[in-house]
């Protein structure tokens, strides 16, 4: 016996690639971005994929897909931007705000054995104005589901990466229970930033790997050359010479991670889907006069090595910022299969 995922909101599968990692079968994947889904369906052959709004699919219309010859688990990982602090311009009727419940009416109609709902932290409170998250909550109570909620931290599973997030796990078998923190705790330490991509081939900013299409970094400005030649590892604009400044920050404390440089040693920052872009965030590499690769974001997200994305840079680059961290999807994984198989 097994578990089957089907993966709601899947973008380019960070959440099926950790619960594959965790031994479960992946048999189907649904998101509306043209992009995501083409990643998705090269990395995961054998799931089926649904390039869809889940707001015009009946619950009913994935009946070719289910099998309850094993337990099932449906994953709800919902795009967080109308939840996240980094978005500046949050509508009250953006639409994207009632997607959980949508979710809900697959929950509903299938009742899968597990479900799993990963978003940003303000999930909570952004959702409370349109009652969203209690909404799904209530729903979850009435079928009869155990669940488990917390805010963790992607570091406490091994993810090389400050990244805070709201977790939920429910179950119609047992008690829902949030995975042990493995990282950070007796004697463990934090995953690095040099543990994920010190070993990967050195490149020029504006360069790509010939052996490896993601391993690319963007181009500078000379202006933004002589910045982070200027900036030592894990630094940022308080290195610079006053003319190279920009006058939005002289005399302002605040972002201070734009235009930094990672430490080695350290996690890193969460990553945006502007990873790959030095003036966005601390994604300066620690040693090397250029921004992350895309390899080396999706890296410090916990992707394997050979996991290959579609579409253009920025594209990409979005597609990695908005996954859910492998490792964390392994680690609520394992946290299922321990009582299941115990």
């Amino acid at each position: 016996m097994n578990i089957d995922v089907y993966d709601f909101f899947s973008g380019c599968g960070g959440t099926s690639c950790g619960f594959r990692d965790a031994g479960f079968n992946i048999k189907m994947g649904l998101d509306i971005d043209h992009d995501s889904a083409e990643t998705f369906k090269l990395n995961f052959p054998e799931a089926h994929f649904i390039e869809a709004d889940i707001r015009e699919i009946e619950p009913s219309e994935i009946s070719s897909i289910i099998r309850r010859e094993n337990p099932i688990l449906f994953s709800g990982c919902a795009p967080c931007q109308p939840f996240s602090k980094q978005n500046r311009h949050q509508q009250e009727n953006d639409k994207r705000l009632n997607l959980l419940d949508e979710f809900g009416r697959f929950v509903k109609h299938w009742l899968p054995e597990y479900v799993f709902i990963e978003n940003v932290p303000g999930m909570q409170v952004k959702a409370a104005k349109s009652k969203t998250f209690s909404r799904f909550t209530n729903l979850l109570t009435e079928l009869g589901y155990s669940y488990s909620t917390d805010v963790v931290e992607a570091q406490w599973y091994g993810v090389p990466q400050k990244r805070r997030r709201l977790i939920l796990i429910a179950s119609l078998r047992e008690t829902a229970v949030m995975p042990a923190q493995s990282h950070g705790t007796n004697g463990v330490p934090h995953s690095t930033v040099r543990e994920w991509i010190s070993d990967l081939p050195v490149l020029e900013h504006g360069e790509s790997d010939p052996r490896d299409s993601d391993h690319f970094s963007m181009r500078l400005s000379e202006k933004n050359l002589e910045r982070i030649k200027l900036t030592p590892e894990g630094g940022g604009r308080e290195h610079w010479p006053e003319r190279l400044v920009l006058d939005c920050h002289k005399g302002y404390e605040g972002h201070v991670d734009v235009y930094g440089r990672l430490s080695w040693d350290k996690p890193a920052v969460g990553l945006t889907t502007k990873c790959i872009s030095y003036s966005n965030g601390r994604f300066g590499h620690p040693v090397q006069n250029r921004a992350i690769s895309l390899r080396e974001a999706a890296c410090l997200q916990t992707f394997p090595r050979d996991f290959k994305f579609i579409g253009s840079k920025s594209s990409r680059a979005r597609q990695v910022g908005n996954a859910v961290p492998p490792l964390m999807a392994r680690s609520v994984g394992n946290a299922i299969k321990s009582k299941v198989f115990k």
